[in-house]
């Protein structure tokens, strides 16, 4: 069938550009699901939520930890996810300080999990008149959407609940109530704040649902750090370390520091095309546990 509908658009160059774009199309779809078939956790079906932080270095570190965002909601677009901000400390100077967002769509989670840890940028900074380079570092955190079946216990003696006045974009009515919400959980030390919702109520309810995901990875993170005494071959949790370089001068290249994969076309990745390298994480991570099996 594929033969006879080139052969139909040979000498058309309407279909033809049609059936290129049908085939393009269908490639992605096909990688999306190999993706997809690599992932067995069992959290990895769910939504994501993820945290952005800018590193030490002033606007440098702020703006790098902007492009990260707008790569990931970039990123989300192209993969037919639903990404919303729910937290974001602008800076007046330029970039931001962290930012917080969800990501709604089938295996959200098992694909931006490929991304949490430390994130590098090397370039000539377009904030220095010297024209100097410059090394920027901001940290990504990616915990699953906890779906409402999974048990956890949060006590109310253990929450301490601050609410103050909203910044940003929202207009007056942010401004002029105490609608954003703080939940510190206090054996643990968590914080999580949301401030998206013009309402306090959707606030106080969006910030207790990443204050549940973040307590579940909290948990799986003890049990994880327990294996890894055990047995002491294995790495540290990857999302303390640096996992990714992006550099921009004196050459172009992007690197995953785990897995080797690399692509010189900086701008592409910048502009969300990440799903070779989270496939590589992917087989690679799948690989490994062959082996130990």
């Amino acid at each position: 069938m594929l033969a006879e509908l080139l052969r139909e658009a040979a000498d058309d160059d309407d279909g033809l550009a049609e059936l290129r774009q049908r085939l393009k199309k269908l490639t992605h779809d096909f990688s999306v699901v190999e993706l997809e078939k690599m992932m067995s956790g069992d959290q990895d079906h769910c939504g994501a939520i993820v945290n952005i932080n800018a590193g030490a270095g002033g606007t440098e570190a702020q703006d790098w930890a902007e492009m990260l965002l707008r790569m990931y909601l970039r990123w989300a677009e192209k993969r037919g996810w639903k990404a919303e901000i729910v937290d974001i400390l602008a800076m007046d100077e330029g970039g931001i300080k962290s930012a917080t967002f969800t990501v709604t769509g089938d295996y959200a989670f098992g694909n931006f999990r490929a991304e949490s840890g430390i994130h590098r940028l090397v370039r000539i900074s377009p904030y220095d008149a010297g024209g100097r380079r410059h090394t920027s570092f901001a940290s990504v955190f990616v915990y699953p959407e906890i779906e409402d079946d999974v048990e956890i216990e949060i006590l109310d003696k253990d929450l301490r609940i601050d609410t103050y006045r909203a910044s940003g974009a929202g207009g007056q009515h942010v401004n002029k109530t105490d609608s954003a919400v703080r939940i510190t959980h206090l054996p643990t030390n968590i914080v999580v704040q949301c401030q998206n919702e013009r309402s306090q109520h959707k606030n106080r309810a969006m910030a207790m649902k990443i204050l549940k995901a973040r307590l579940y990875e909290h948990e799986m993170a003890q049990r994880q750090e327990e294996m890894d005494k055990v047995e002491e071959t294995k790495k540290d949790i990857a999302w303390g370390s640096q996992i990714r370089s992006y550099v921009l001068h004196p050459y172009r290249l992007v690197k995953d520091h785990r897995t080797d994969q690399e692509t010189g076309n900086v701008e592409s990745v910048l502009d969300g095309d990440l799903d070779h390298f989270v496939e590589a994480y992917l087989l690679a991570q799948m690989n490994g546990a062959a082996a130990e099996a």
